[in-house]
């Protein structure tokens, strides 16, 4: 089961950094939760990541480390390619469900300026 749920936020990240955005049909499931957004689906996931990478789309996530408990992964990353600001981190916990991700809680220093 670690490895599976290790796969599962491995492809976020490299989905993520390919500006795949349709792969989160495939990687999220379709009542994943994003608590830091209060959104749900897939498709919430989609449209973050289309204005993410509006905004900035030069943004490549490094992950800084991985660690994975049961079917829970905690990541620590940094975020390249933001004009004017030193890589950014986030710190995301998430929750796994039969190999996709189902939950997500996050914390980040990514300055938005009004």
């Amino acid at each position: 089961m670690t490895e599976d749920v290790r796969a599962a936020a491995r492809r976020m990240y490299a989905a993520f950094n390919a500006h795949d955005h349709a792969a989160a049909a495939e990687i999220f499931t379709a009542d994943f939760y994003s608590h830091p957004l209060a959104t749900t689906g897939s498709e919430s996931v989609t449209r973050a990541w289309q204005r993410f990478h509006e905004a900035f789309p030069d943004a490549q996530v490094v992950v800084e480390d991985l660690i994975v408990e049961g079917d829970t992964v905690a990541v620590r990353t940094s975020v390249h390619g933001i004009p004017g600001q030193e890589p950014p981190t986030m710190l995301e916990i998430f929750r796994v469900r039969d190999g996709r991700v189902a939950e997500l809680w996050g914390l980040s220093s990514l300055r938005r300026d009004p």
